[in-house]
């Protein structure tokens, strides 16, 4: 479905662009925004490597590990369906602690082997579980301790002090994960609720 709003995005530009004579502003934007990606995703490179390497050396020295352990008894709290021992969680809290590292291009696979063993949890069905939901906003509203990427980009550009953002960034994150709990478990209820009225 992404494929098809783009290309549909994609064609109307040019239409547009063809229609009222812009073509070659189009050109020149391609041209443009193509130089100014690869030279971000360089500048983005070095500093993702850099915080995946620590991240591997806090793994390695046991840190992430203890990092999952606190995390524990939250995780067990947010996704009460899954089971303490099942793969599914192993990988959410891992992708918990990536996504509150900032590092959003780590944490996506973690993210798509959870929902992965979610899915087989939900007996493979195509409805998504409450525990997917839950994980899913989680996700996109997660807590973030270190906007690694953010950083990396403000330092690309040039900003006098890029890690001003980190107290404004766990401010924000945790107002919207906090968001995210309540929505998710008011629909909750709600549905819940309808479900009694319904069987009852």
């Amino acid at each position: 479905m992404i494929n098809v709003i783009w290309a549909g995005l994609l064609i109307t530009g040019i239409l547009y662009a063809a229609i009222n004579g812009t073509m070659d502003q189009v050109n020149e934007a391609i041209f443009t925004g193509a130089e100014q990606a690869v030279t971000l995703c360089l500048g983005l490179i070095s500093i993702l490597v850099f915080w995946l390497g620590i991240m591997k050396i806090a793994e390695r020295g046991g840190l992430l590990a203890l990092i999952r352990k606190a995390l524990s008894p939250l995780a067990a709290k947010l996704y009460p369906e899954v089971p303490r021992d099942h793969p599914a969680l192993g990988y959410m809290i891992s992708n918990m602690s990536a996504n509150m590292l900032g590092l959003g291009n780590a944490a996506t696979p973690l993210g798509i082997k959870a929902m992965e063993e979610l899915k087989k949890l939900n007996g493979n069905k195509d409805e998504p579980s409450r525990t997917m939901i839950t994980f899913l906003a989680m996700n996109t509203a997660g807590l973030t301790l270190v906007p690694t990427t953010v950083i990396a980009i403000r330092m690309n550009y040039g900003s006098v002090n890029p890690g001003e953002i980190i107290g404004t960034t766990l401010i924000a994150t945790a107002l919207s994960a906090c968001a995210a709990i309540m929505i998710d478990r008011f629909f909750y209820h709600l549905r819940r609720r309808k479900e009694r009225r319904t069987n009852g």
